[in-house]
């Protein structure tokens, strides 16, 4: 009924006026009116609650996202000032370790190079010892030799055998007291 007064009031309008082509007529414009308030019914109470459940669900999917990335954050920061504190805990047992090795291989050294002196001091004492013995061997067997030398020449001066032992000796060592004091006077 309201419509069709509208229209009638449209009418009368249209015809007592003339036509402006940018202005709609009145129950064009009454019309849209009513769709456009009922789309925006409809867009109000069914699709606007559906589009904020929507946005709302991805606001705490993204609030949610955001605090596990803090907390992943967080635990980034926690493992690297953990890996931190070991770098600086391992850097100091290198160290420590390489100032035991460097104290340690001076020591082996030292014990090394005491050992080898003592090596070359038995070694030493040794072969003078074995010297000593070898020249007592010498002075002995030369001694036996000019002896019997001694025994042998004297027995062609003389002219006769020295068989008898006392005698012999006695020869023997008047020669060689005479060779020595001949050899400590030339010397």
């Amino acid at each position: 009924m309201l419509s069709n007064h509208l229209v009638a009031a449209a009418a009368s309008d249209a015809a007592a006026q003339p036509h402006n082509i940018f202005l709609p007529e009145m129950y064009d414009i009454f019309w849209s009116i009513v769709v456009l308030l009922l789309i925006g019914g409809a867009m109000y109470y069914y699709v606007l609650p559906t589009f904020k459940k929507v946005l709302d669900e991805r606001a705490e999917l993204i609030e949610g996202g955001i605090s596990k990335a803090e907390e992943a954050q967080a635990q980034a920061a926690a493992a690297l000032e953990e890996y931190t504190a070991q770098l600086r805990v391992a850097r100091a047992e290198a160290a420590r370790i390489r100032e035991d090795a460097r104290h340690e291989a001076g020591q082996i050294i030292a014990d090394g190079r005491e050992k080898a002196f003592h090596d070359a001091e038995r070694i030493a004492e040794t072969s003078l010892k074995q010297l000593a013995a070898e020249r007592q061997q010498a002075v002995v067997t030369l001694h036996a030799d000019i002896a019997g030398l001694a025994t042998e020449l004297a027995s062609r001066i003389v002219g006769e055998a020295l068989t008898n032992d006392a005698r012999q000796q006695r020869v023997i060592d008047g020669f060689l007291d005479e060779l020595e004091s001949t050899t400590k006077a030339k010397a």
